[in-house]
Parts: C-alpha cells; structure tokens; sequence
C-alpha cells in the first residue's frame, strides 16, 4: 500500500495519511514503467566476474578498476569522470553488486556511460533546451479556469465495472493542470504546490503566467531567459543529470527545489505524483506494483541529483546555494 512520506500542511494535511499495505530503464523483475531520459538501456544481468574495484587517477581524471581491468563504456572508451567523488561513488555501485551484475541498480554508471559516449550527440544547448521544454508542462504551475475532474482528458484512476482502469495521457500531454473539483484534491494541490511556486518566483525573480487554457500558462519570455541562463551555468557533465531528474518529476520547480536541496527527494517524487496519490487514495492500491514505482522514481531521481552535485565544481554550488 502507498506509505505517505511527506507532512502535509494545513487543511490538506489528513488527505494523504494512507493505510500502510536508479539512469536507466529498469529491467527487474515486475512491471517496469516507460523510460524517462536519453541514457542506455542496461544489458542483462550477468555474473559478476571481478573480485575488487579501486580508483586511480588518469590524465583526464578518474578511472574505475574492476581488479586490474580499466573499466570502459559501451562504445569501448575509457570510463573517465571529472571528480574523484563521483569516482568513489560509482566504484560503490560496482563493489556493492553481489553474485550477478545487475546494471539496472547503478544509475551513477549509466549516467557516466551517457556523458562520456554521447550516443545523441547533444552539446550544452541541446540538453539546456531539452530540460527547459518541460517549462511549458510543468507538474507544478498554476491551474488552468474553468475545469472539474469530469471534464479532464485522461484521468489517473477510473472506476468502471467494479475495477480499477489505468487511463495514461499521450506522451508529452500535459497532466499538471489542476481543476476545481473534489475540493479536497484543489486543497491538496493549492497547500503542496502553491508554495514551492512561490520558493521559485522569490529564488530565481520571475513570475509565473496564469491560463485558461488546458494547456497549461504561457510562460512570460523573462521567466524562460532566467532559468535557461541559470541551466547555462552548469557544465554539461551536469545537465546531463539535471535533464534525467526533469525527466523524472517532469517538474523543472521540482527539480530546481531539489539540487537547491529545498526539498529532499522523498517530498520532490510525493510531489511529482500528488494527484496518482489521492487517487490511490480514493480508489485503491495495486498491491506491489504502485510501490515498486514509487521506489523506482526515488531510486533514479535521488542518483540524478547526486549525480548533478557530484559533475560540478564545489565552489559553483556553494555559491548556488548562498543565493537561494
């Protein structure tokens, strides 16, 4: 059953006390939920065939050793990372698998794998321009008028015949928007969302539009030029990272308020799936399954963020972090 993990606030506070019951596509057993970024699809597992893991230091920064073999990508290149934490926390992820390899768990790998072959060969604007198109769909921005749950296009969880139907949107529609009805999940949404809006506009100066289209707000040029420069000051080792974690929450907000860490992991994914969490809520969990995803999107999120600190300097996120 759905475990709540954030404390909700004011009115909203009761709605999601529920009963109790990784950057790569996953391939575990269970359902696997559709891929969220550009980055390798891991191989099968195989047994793990080395005994040690050790860090050196190359010329072009740090390599990982698996006994006295140099690891290496997919497209056979040397497994290089800028920093030597990074490096640490990669080598955890190849000394922590056990009998067999199971790549699926190690998001920091494929991660590396992506930045360093570039299989889409994308540069700096091409993945700053990839993570500022969620902009436009953005899970957290303001609702759309003149809406109630009847009128939606897709909704999370259906009833029909006495079973519980998942009706998905199509790729890339936006299901952000809030509507005016149960007022119970207005509420929900207005005390969980509204503030991390209103941390964004003070945080980075900008202003959120309003709409009455289903479409979401139109974003003012000022709005998109902020951010788009703020992306611009990572190195691209980083928005390799911040473009996964958007992909995930489909939330730029969401994204931004965890690599400024003013939220943790656990509240950016509750807050990613608020609406699927009242309506599991209302209608019912599917035993494992809504866990198994729940934890998944932790998994991949909480190592894209990790990974984004890891790829810059500390010095540049010092001073990120001074300025929120």
């Amino acid at each position: 059953m759905w475990r709540s993990c954030l404390r909700l606030r004011g009115g909203g506070r009761h709605l999601l006390n529920c009963p109790r019951g990784g950057l790569t596509a996953s391939e575990g057993p269970g359902p696997k939920p559709p891929a969220r970024a550009r980055a390798y699809a891991p191989p099968a597992e195989r047994k793990r065939f080395y005994q040690n893991v050790s860090i050196t230091q190359g010329e072009d920064g740090f390599e990982i050793n698996l006994d006295h073999r140099k690891l290496r990508t997919p497209q056979a290149k040397l497994f290089t990372v800028p920093s030597e934490a990074l490096a640490v926390a990669v080598a955890t992820e190849w000394d922590s698998q056990q009998d067999t390899i199971k790549a699926y768990t190690m998001h920091l790998t494929t991660l590396c794998n992506t930045s360093l072959d570039n299989p889409t060969q994308r540069g700096k604007d091409q993945l700053i321009q990839a993570a500022a198109k969620f902009l436009d769909t953005d899970t957290v921005w303001p609702p759309a008028r003149h809406l109630s749950a009847g009128s939606r296009m897709a909704r999370p969880w259906h009833p029909a015949a006495g079973l519980l139907v998942c009706i998905l949107p199509a790729p890339g529609f936006f299901s952000g928007y809030r509507v005016e009805e149960p007022e119970t999940l207005v509420e929900l949404q207005r005390n969980e969302w509204d503030p991390v809006i209103g941390w964004a506009e003070r945080r980075y100066g900008m202003k959120i539009g309003s709409s009455t289209s289903i479409l979401g707000p139109s974003i003012p040029a000022r709005t998109r030029e902020v951010l788009v420069s703020h992306l611009a000051s990572y190195n691209t080792w980083a928005l390799q990272g911040i473009e996964f974690v958007v992909s995930q929450l489909k939330s730029m907000v969401l994204t931004l308020g965890l690599i400024d860490l003013h939220l943790t992991v656990e509240q950016a994914v509750l807050l990613s799936r608020l609406e699927e969490a009242f309506q599991i809520q209302k209608w019912g969990n599917v035993e494992w399954a809504h866990d198994y995803e729940v934890q998944d999107l932790r998994a991949r999120t909480a190592a894209g963020a990790l990974f984004v600190h890891l790829c810059s300097e500390s010095s540049a996120v010092k001073h990120k972090l001074l300025q929120g």
